[in-house]
């Protein structure tokens, strides 16, 4: 690794917006950790200890999905489920990883060199309609929902769901509204255009994106228009630019590198570097664009944005700088 991007990741290691490895290692592993292996690198997973390690990972979102057209209480219960796996997860491997509920407990964990594990709920649908179900699912840890997945609530649309003639309903105001209460970040990423734009002008606290690319480098609609950046950084908010081949270009199987650069750069000149982040989405795609395959591969970017002109202090914003000033912002 360039002396370059060691020393950015010494002073500022990745905050990462989205990891679905909870979901893998249900699919895969009935949540049995020691058939995962997650000690040593496992080819079958984007994520294991030594390639956190490599990557040089210090704080991860581990995303509860749970699917968007399961029942809404077994939607519930799966989500219990995955909080309970990453709670499994950071047991028994707690010399190396750390629950972290909030701003202070994920900065302990920084400074204890551990990697903060925070908890993301990928879809309203996991609160069945009920802001005391929402409530509790903060005290258990849960530090961002994204108020939709792929398809529409019934106070939420979705990018990619149904035509409705909504984006918040007023129900899905006041979610908005309890989520700033209670220090739950409001994750935009999958909703529809104007989900994104009441969401704005019904929070009181910056939002974030946790794995979103941009429209104005590949128009497709899980990416974030131009006018949403702009009023996103006025807000105060942070975009996440995620590695999904399928929102970077066309052509998916020849995304690489270049092109999630192509998308950060585009960020950064719309919303600004204060605004930008990185949300790479391992375990929820087959595979991830060319050079970027594992959470070990975060140098790689490092680098090419460093060989682009990038500085050191632009650099340890977009990898845990802004998200970290979003989680003070927000009462996290």
């Amino acid at each position: 690794m360039p002396s370059s991007v060691e020393d950015v990741l010494a002073e500022a290691p990745v905050f990462d917006g989205h990891n679905d490895l909870p979901w893998a290692l249900r699919t895969k592993y009935s949540y049995n950790l020691e058939a995962a292996q997650l000690h040593e690198v496992n080819s079958a997973l984007h994520t294991d200890l030594p390639s956190l390690r490599a990557g040089g990972v210090g704080a991860q979102f581990w995303s509860l999905y749970v699917p968007s057209n399961m029942s809404p209480h077994a939607a519930v219960s799966a989500t219990l489920e995955q909080i309970d796996c990453v709670y499994q997860l950071t047991e028994a491997f707690r010399d190396q990883l750390r629950l972290a509920t909030t701003l202070a407990e994920t900065e302990e964990a920084l400074r204890s060199g551990k990697i903060a594990s925070l908890l993301g709920i990928e879809g309203g649908h996991s609160i069945d309609e009920s802001l005391g179900t929402l409530r509790m699912m903060r005290r258990l840890g849960v530090s961002y929902m994204t108020l939709t997945h792929n398809h529409n609530t019934s106070w939420a649309a979705s990018a990619t769901g149904e035509p409705v003639d909504y984006g918040l309903t007023e129900f899905g105001r006041g979610v908005v509204a309890e989520m700033n209460r209670i220090g739950m970040l409001v994750d935009l990423s999958h909703v529809h255009e104007r989900t994104m734009q009441d969401a704005l002008e019904a929070t009181a606290a910056p939002v974030i994106f946790s794995h979103s690319s941009c429209r104005g480098v590949y128009d497709h609609p899980r990416n974030v228009p131009d006018s949403i950046l702009t009023h996103m950084a006025d807000n105060g908010g942070v975009q996440m630019i995620t590695f999904v081949p399928r929102f970077l270009r066309e052509d998916a199987a020849a995304a690489s590198i270049d092109d999630v650069v192509a998308h950060i750069e585009h960020a950064r000149e719309v919303a600004g570097v204060d605004h930008i982040g990185i949300g790479g989405d391992f375990d929820g795609v087959p595979q991830g664009p060319h050079g970027l395959r594992r959470v070990s591969d975060y140098p790689a970017l490092l680098l090419a944005l460093t060989d682009r002109g990038w500085s050191k202090p632009e650099l340890c914003k977009l990898t845990s700088g802004n998200i970290l000033r979003v989680l003070h912002d927000a009462g996290v």
